[in-house]
């Protein structure tokens, strides 16, 4: 059995941290006089960036510089420092596995699944997270938009995963994102299933055989595959 998670809102809450970290960040853009980029996040003009597939392959640091370079046409670097900088640390400080996500992961090495990690952003973004979240023994293999020049809008990766494994069977791929995760599923013929959390918990689903709400859900719906 091959099993292809997503990262970012599947097993850590990384909009619950995202938000908390802007929240955070509003009164120094205040003190710095920093009213368009205010506007911006309040008016959620941040939501044209999901379908920029380059920014895909890029970590915080690199978007958070692309938006201050579209916003003004000149930038302090100190001041743009300083707000990374406190960004940074409140992210990671608020970073957090959701509680299903160990009993499912151990769940699924009892039942000698491969498990194979595709997530998009930098190679450096993306393994500081899993360093900080302490679960990267869990993976077989970790493919990184970053790595690959690839995001998950395109089922690059995905074949990627399941070339790695080509032997296993069945394969699942679960992830919180219908237009990529669930897409690319589809791609390499896995059954998907939709983890409703996160950013894009509200958003239409077309391409899930399955949506659950947990990832002990998941499992069950794993373990309901594997019978039939």
């Amino acid at each position: 059995m091959l099993v292809i998670l997503d990262l970012d809102d599947t097993l850590c809450n990384t909009w619950d941290a995202a938000r908390i970290a802007i929240v955070r960040l509003i009164p120094t853009m205040l003190r710095l006089r920093k009213f368009r980029m205010f506007a911006y996040i309040i008016t959620k003009r941040y939501r044209e960036l999901e379908e920029l597939k380059e920014l895909h392959v890029l970590d915080f640091e690199e978007i958070f510089n692309r938006i201050m370079d579209k916003i003004y046409e000149k930038v302090d670097k100190e001041e743009v420092r300083e707000m990374m900088e406190l960004f940074d640390r409140t992210f990671f400080a608020n970073l957090r596995l959701y509680d299903d996500v160990i009993p499912f992961l151990n769940e699924l090495k009892k039942m000698n699944a491969k498990i194979v990690l595709v997530t998009d952003s930098s190679s450096t973004w993306q393994r500081r997270k899993l360093e900080v979240l302490g679960i990267m023994e869990y993976f077989d293999k970790v493919i990184i938009s970053g790595e690959t020049g690839h995001s998950k809008h395109e089922p690059y990766n995905f074949m990627l995963a399941r070339k790695a494994f080509p032997k296993e069977e069945p394969v699942f791929v679960i992830g919180d994102r219908d237009d990529t995760d669930m897409k690319g599923g589809k791609a390499i013929h896995a059954t998907t299933i939709l983890v409703r959390r996160g950013y894009f918990k509200g958003r239409r689903a077309k391409h899930a055989d399955y949506i659950v709400n947990s990832l002990y859900e998941a499992l069950e719906v794993i373990k309901d595959e594997l019978k039939s």
